[in-house]
This record gives structure tokens, sequence and C-alpha cells, in this order.
């Protein structure tokens, strides 16, 4: 096996490996937004308007499916072929997938607002014990409360009045704001990255050089964004919400692959269209 043969096998194999990381992420955002659901649903919260519950699970379910359309589309399907019925069921996934995004942004955005009001707890925590209450650790981390963590509570608790019978220190109260917060810029970074990307592998690799100006506006564009995806990995990495590290990780690894595909696909493209003009 030649050396050029050997890296491709293993830039693929690394690839795809990545992507394999990323699906089994789907599962366990369930798990850690169904221990979230169990303790919203036990304190009588409205789930359609508290905590949005499967905004993660439902968002890397989308993304991954998305992503593995850019795949077939830039690196598996030839260029050629791509028309008729298949093109139609590609963009037909894909606008589901771009419409799931979406409300997952939408319940990112929602999750932040109910978590951004809040009051002055009247009274002692400690009497609420027995009464079905929770005390908000994190985000989307729910205890309940107990005669044991009631003590750790101050005279500053808050009361999330977003969430029915929730309260939270003032610290772990800022620390989920904040987590919210990010979740929301980084959920719409990536949709204007994938804008971006559309428009790339959609408009400017027909365009040719009347493109050139634009996609370098695309370009400076899309590092200012990626910047914002790896200060908010290495946000989530600090405040140790591992997972959410993880998974911010290996996104920014699968788009360099991405990225890399849409690349070697417009040369494609180009050297067709090349060939097409200068045939008689």
């Amino acid at each position: 096996m030649s050396s050029a043969v050997f890296r491709f096998q293993l830039f693929r194999w690394v690839k795809y490996t990545i992507y394999a990381l990323l699906s089994l992420n789907i599962w366990f955002f369930l798990i850690e937004e169904l221990n979230s659901a169990r303790f919203v649903i036990e304190s009588g919260g409205d789930v359609a308007m508290g905590i949005q519950l499967f905004s993660a699970t439902l968002d890397t379910l989308a993304w991954v499916i998305l992503l593995l359309l850019f795949e077939l589309e830039t690196a598996v399907i030839p260029y050629g072929r791509l028309k008729g019925v298949l093109r139609f069921i590609i963009h037909g996934v894909r606008m589901m997938c771009t419409l799931t995004i979406v409300m997952a942004f939408l319940g990112y955005l929602g999750e932040w607002r109910t978590l951004a009001p809040s009051e002055l707890l009247m009274g002692q925590a400690c009497e609420r014990v027995d009464q079905q209450w929770s005390v908000m650790i994190k985000l989307d981390d729910f205890v309940p409360l107990t005669a044991v963590n009631c003590a750790q509570l101050g005279a500053d608790t808050r009361l999330v009045s977003g969430l029915d019978q929730v309260i939270a220190s003032p610290e772990g109260l800022l620390e989920g704001q904040r987590l919210a917060l990010v979740d929301v810029v980084n959920s719409a970074t990536w949709i204007l990255i994938v804008i971006l990307l559309e428009i790339e592998v959609r408009v400017l690799t027909r365009w040719g050089r009347v493109s050139r100006p634009i996609g370098q506006i695309a370009s400076g564009l899309k590092v200012v964004f990626y910047t914002t995806l790896v200060v908010a990995a290495v946000y989530w990495g600090f405040k140790g919400d591992f997972l959410d590290f993880w998974d911010a990780a290996l996104w920014l690894f699968a788009f360099v692959f991405i990225e890399l595909n849409v690349f070697e696909w417009q040369q494609e493209i180009s050297e067709q269209s090349a060939q097409a003009r200068g045939a008689p």
C-alpha cells in the first residue's frame, strides 16, 4: 500500500470514527435530558412552557443527519448523480433537519428565558422539604430538596420564577443562566456556519471567479464563527460540563472534514465545468 493510499484510508477511518462518536452522543444527551425532565415533571412544571426538555437530543440528532447528508453530497455520491429523485429526497430530509435545528434553537432560547427571571426565596428552604421541591445545581441538573441540602442554602437562595417549585443558590442559578446563554450562542453560530456552507455549495461554486470576493467574505465570517465555537467549547470544559465540551470538540473536528470535502467537491465541479467548456 502506497503512502498516499494509507493517508487516504486513515483520513477516512478517523472521519467516520468521529461521525460514529457524534451519533453516540445522541444517546448521552437523551439520558441527561430524561433525568432533567423527571424532576420537572415530578415538581408539576409546565413542560411546554418550562425547560425545553429535549432540545439537545433533537438538535444533535438533526445535526448528525445533516452531517451525513453533507458527507454523501460532497464525498460519496458523484456530483453527476445528484439529480432527480435522489436529489429531491436529500433536499427534503435536509429541510426537515433544518426545521428541527431551528426548533432546537428556539428551545435553547426558551430555556435561557425560563432561567432569566428569579426572586429572593421568602422563608426558609427547609420549610419546603417533603413538598416536592427541587434544587437546581446547574443547567439541566436538578436534585430533590432534602433536609441535608436545604441546610446548605443560605438566606440569599433564589426562587426560579420560570419553573414550578425550583430553587437555587445565586451561584448555581448564575452558572445555569450562563450555560443556557452559551447554548443559545453556540446553536445560532452553527446555523450561520451551515448557511455559509450552503451558499458555498449551492451558489459560489457555480459562479466561478465572480464569486471570489464574496467567498473571501464568507471565509472571514467562518473564522469568526469557528472561533466563537472554540470559545464556547473551552467555557464548557472549564465549567466541568464534559458532555457539552466533548460534543463541541467532536463537531469542530467533524466540520474540518466537511470543509475539506467541500473544497475537494468545488475542485471537482470546477474541473467538470472546464471540461464542459472545452468540449466541442
